[in-house]
């Protein structure tokens, strides 16, 4: 599998996309950013996910818990805590 690093505009963070699956897939890692950044790099790629086949998978220091507030209408999202503490949190569009 082939993670192509793409621009999107107002994202600050590296934005990785690939497909596996049938699914298209937008990948970051917010694990070395202070607040509000990687709130606002994934509501920037979130704005990307048209479709249930658009998933958007970030890797965060914590779990994003008032990102969840703002997006639970137009998106379903999983958590899970990874070894090391982290959190992924997969999220797609309902």
């Amino acid at each position: 599998m082939h993670k192509e690093l793409i621009t999107i505009p107002r994202a600050t963070l590296d934005i990785y996309y690939y497909e596996q699956d049938g699914l298209h897939i937008y990948e970051f890692d917010a694990t070395e950013c202070s607040p509000p950044e990687p709130m606002v790099n994934t509501i920037v790629v979130l704005e990307m996910l048209k479709s249930e086949t658009d998933i958007l998978k970030v890797t965060y220091f914590h779990e994003p818990m008032p990102l969840y507030e703002r997006i639970e209408t137009l998106f379903s999202y999983e958590a899970q805590e990874l070894e090391n503490g982290n959190f992924l949190v997969v999220f797609q569009r309902k």
